[in-house]
C-alpha cells in the first residue's frame, strides 16, 4: 500500500499534528485491545486504511523521538517540524516495508527508516555539494587522526602526506573544505532577562552609520587646523589630507608646479606645528572615567 493511500483529510491532520506533537492522539480504536502480531498479520493479508491509521497513530511517537536525536546536533535555524514531517514519511514506508517473518521488532526497523528520510531532507536543504562535504569530512578526519597521533597541531603538509595528495590537489581540497556558509538574521543569538529573545540582527553592528560625535569632531579639526591659511594654502590642505591627493594632481589642479606645491606643503606644516604646540592638551583624547 502506497503511502499516497493515506485520506488527505488524515494525511493534513497528521502532518500537522505529528510535527507539532509527536503523539498519539488517545482515541479509542477498535484495535486497541488486540494484540500487534495480529493487527500485523491482518495489515499484511488486507492492508486496510482503518489500520494504517492506527499503526501510524500508534508510532507516531517514534518520529519525535528519532528527530529530536538529530536535531540536537544541528544549527539553531534548522526547524525541527520540518525534520518530523520528513520523518513521517520515513515511517509510512517503514510501515508498508515491515516483513514480520524477520523476527525483528518494529522499532528497531523503522528507526532506520525515520532516520533515512530525515536525513535525506537535511541534505535536500543542504546548498552545498555533497562533493564539499566529503572532502570537507576527509580533510577534517586527517586533522584529528595526526593530532591524536602526535599531539600537536597538524600542519598542511602532514594532511596532505596523510590524505595521499600532491600540492595543486590539497589546494583545492583546502578551500572546499572552507566553503562559505549562511546563517539566519533572526536565529537566536543569546537569551536575555526579559522575556524577549536577542536574535543576530539585534546585536550585528551596521558599518555604514558614522558617530555623529566624530563626524562633529572631525569638522572642528578641520576648522582648527585651516583657520588663518590662505584659500590656496587650505586647498593644499583639503586636498592632500582629506582628498587623498598627490602633490603632482594637486599642482595641476591650482596651476602651480609640483615643488611649487611640496614647498607650500613644508610651510603651512611649520607654521601649523608651531600654532598648535600650545593648543596640544585640547586635542588629547579625553581619559574614560
Amino acid at each position: 500500500m502506497a503511502a499516497s493511500s493515506i485520506s488527505a483529510p488524515f494525511r493534513g491532520r497528521l502532518a500537522r499534528r505529528g510535527a507539532r506533537h509527536a503523539e498519539a492522539s488517545g482515541l479509542p480504536t477498535r484495535f486497541d485491545d488486540t494484540p500487534m502480531v495480529e493487527v500485523w498479520t491482518q495489515y499484511k493479508t488486507e492492508p486496510t486504511e482503518e489500520i494504517r491509521n492506527f499503526l501510524m497513530e500508534k508510532f507516531l511517537p517514534l518520529v519525535r523521538y528519532n528527530a529530536d536525536r538529530i536535531y540536537a546536533r544541528l544549527p539553531d535555524e534548522v526547524d525541527i517540524e520540518d525534520l518530523m514531517s520528513a520523518g513521517l514519511f520515513g515511517l509510512m514506508d517503514a510501515i508498508d516495508a515491515f516483513d514480520l517473518t524477520r523476527q525483528v521488532k518494529f522499532e528497531t526497523f523503522s528507526a532506520a527508516r525515520i532516520r533515512g528520510a530525515i536525513l535525506d531532507e537535511l541534505r535536500a536543504m543542504d546548498w552545498v555539494p555533497r562533493l564539499v562535504r566529503h572532502r570537507t569530512s576527509k580533510v577534517d578526519h586527517a586533522r584529528q587522526q595526526i593530532e591524536m597521533r602526535t599531539g600537536t597541531p597538524a600542519t598542511e603538509d602532514q594532511v596532505s602526506k596523510f590524505l595521499d595528495l600532491d600540492s595543486e590537489q590539497f589546494d583545492k581540497y583546502l578551500r572546499d573544505s572552507h566553503s562559505v556558509s549562511t546563517i539566519s538574521l533572526t536565529r537566536r543569538c543569546f537569551g536575555s532577562d526579559g522575556a524577549k529573545e536577542v536574535r543576530e540582527i539585534d546585536v550585528i553592528r551596521d558599518t555604514s552609520q558614522t558617530n555623529p560625535l566624530s563626524e562633529v569632531q572631525r569638522k572642528d579639526l578641520k576648522h582648527l587646523l585651516t583657520k588663518g591659511l590662505s584659500r590656496a594654502e587650505r586647498l593644499i590642505v583639503i586636498l592632500y589630507y582629506y582628498e587623498a591627493m598627490t602633490m603632482k594632481e594637486i599642482g595641476a589642479t591650482l596651476d602651480l608646479s609640483e615643488s611649487r606645491v611640496s614647498q607650500m606643503h613644508s610651510s603651512i606644516l611649520a607654521r601649523l606645528k608651531a600654532q598648535m604646540q600650545h593648543r596640544m592638551r585640547e586635542l588629547e583624547p579625553v581619559a574614560k572615567p
